[in-house]
C-alpha cells in the first residue's frame, strides 16, 4: 500500500474512541483517511455504517476500509452484502495478514468489545502491511466473486 491509498473508517456509536485512534494511527502511517463514523454516543445502526463504508470501497473512492462494532460481526455482514466487498473480522494479526494475502480482502472488521486498543492497532498494521499474493489465491478470489452473480 502506498501513502496515496485512501482508507475509509467507520463504526457504530459504541466504538468512537477506538475508531478515532485507529484513524489517527492510519494517518500517522501516511495514508489518507476518511472517517464517516458517528461523533456522539447516540445509538446508531451498525448496518448503516457498514454499508456506507463498503460503498466507498466498492466505488473505488477508497481502496480499503476498517470498520468496527461491538463484535465486528454485524458490521462485517452488512459490508459483505455490497458487491465487490471482501471483509473479514479479525481478532489476531495472523488472520488480518492472511485475509489480505490469500483472500484479497479490501475491508477489515474489528470487535471493539472483543479486543483492546493495542491489539486493534497491531491488527490494522498487519492488514495494511500485507499484500495479495495472487496465483492460486487469485483463482479462489475469482470463485468468491463469481458467487455475487
Amino acid at each position: 500500500m502506498t501513502s496515496k491509498t485512501r482508507i475509509i473508517v467507520s463504526s457504530d456509536h459504541a466504538d468512537i474512541p477506538m475508531r478515532r485512534a485507529i484513524a489517527a494511527h492510519i494517518e500517522a502511517k501516511g495514508f489518507e483517511v476518511e472517517d464517516i463514523g458517528p461523533t456522539t454516543n447516540e445509538s446508531t445502526n451498525y448496518p448503516t455504517h457498514g454499508e456506507a463504508a463498503a460503498r466507498k470501497v466498492a466505488s473505488g473512492d477508497c481502496q480499503l476500509g476498517v470498520i468496527l462494532c461491538g463484535t465486528g460481526q454485524g458490521i462485517m455482514m452488512a459490508a459483505n452484502k455490497v458487491k465487490g466487498i471482501r471483509c473479514g473480522v479479525c481478532s489476531d494479526t495472523f488472520s488480518a495478514r492472511m485475509i489480505r494475502e490469500h483472500n484479497d480482502a479490501n475491508m477489515l472488521s474489528l470487535g471493539a468489545r472483543v479486543i483492546g486498543m493495542g491489539l486493534a492497532l497491531e491488527i490494522v498494521d498487519a492488514f495494511l502491511d500485507a499484500e495479495f499474493e495472487g496465483g492460486r489465491h487469485g483463482t479462489r478470489v475469482d470463485m468468491i466473486t463469481a458467487i455475487e452473480g
